[in-house]
């Protein structure tokens, strides 16, 4: 199994955590992604320690708390593939994340370097950019929940939603060097989800120039995958929808990208 692949356990832990990636456990310095499925009725706390959070609820509804301020009742998905745009409580470092689940809740956790100079707020789905990108069999549906142009210290929090037989992340692109204004070095994840997801998959390459690093990657329902380096795109099968959530952080807050020259043709 690719050492790029996560999956998911089988079983939540105690605290209803289902997979974990830290900058120690994949290896690199920013980007760090946990997911939760919470019962109705059941909390989730997390302190912020010296990180920026973004909580992403992925499904359900709860009531939210920071250390200053709450938002009750939030959540109007009951699926990712609802596509609608999701709620999303941002938290600055030195701070926490409460959730009381009034449904069956699965949030994604996502965290990067921490810098306090916002405070902590509510992503709403009206706050969501959202917009088509690429086209033909290209074509897929753009969330940005914090994206470059909305305040954070480190994050970059996207959803992406692919129609089934589409080819997304694509042309393939990169973003491995810190050579801003060209291009940024941005470690990045992918969380998967598939629809309908019992025998649905998707597939990821994830290849360098020098094909130094060259993998072809199966992702089911729930799984993720690291993306150190190089170009990233994925592709959804006929039959299949796939979601993902990516999130991304580097040394400076700014999306520049190559792309695969033997693909830029397709872009123009």
């Amino acid at each position: 199994m690719s050492k790029l692949l996560i999956k998911p356990k089988e079983t939540p832990d105690q605290d209803g955590n289902v997979l974990r990636i830290t900058p120690e456990s994949a290896e690199w310095d920013y980007v760090g992604f946990e997911v939760y499925q919470l019962k109705k009725d059941e909390t989730f706390i997390k302190p912020t320690g010296n990180k920026e959070m973004a909580v992403v609820l992925l499904s359900g509804r709860a009531n939210a708390k920071t250390k200053h301020k709450s938002w009750d009742n939030i959540g109007e998905r009951m699926s990712v593939f609802d596509e609608t745009p999701a709620y999303t409580v941002y938290a600055p470092n030195d701070d926490e994340v409460r959730l009381e689940a009034l449904t069956d809740l699965e949030i994604a956790v996502c965290t990067a370097p921490g810098k306090g100079t916002y405070e902590a707020r509510l992503v709403r789905p009206e706050d969501v950019d959202v917009a088509k990108r690429g086209s033909g069999r290209m074509e897929r549906e753009i969330h940005g929940i914090i994206p470059e142009e909305k305040p954070a210290d480190s994050l970059f929090v996207i959803e992406v939603f692919t129609p089934a037989g589409n080819w997304s992340s694509y042309p393939p692109h990169k973003h491995d060097q810190d050579n801003y204004p060209d291009e940024t070095y941005l470690e990045e994840t992918y969380y998967h989800k598939i629809n309908p997801a019992d025998g649905g998959f998707a597939v990821q390459r994830v290849y360098t120039d020098d094909r130094e690093l060259d993998e072809t990657i199966i992702v089911n329902d729930g799984c993720s995958v690291l993306v150190p380096k190089g170009h990233h795109p994925c592709s959804a099968p006929p039959g299949y929808e796939l979601y993902y959530l990516n999130v991304m952080a580097g040394p400076i807050r700014k999306w520049r990208f190559t792309n695969d020259k033997d693909h830029e043709w397709l872009a123009k």
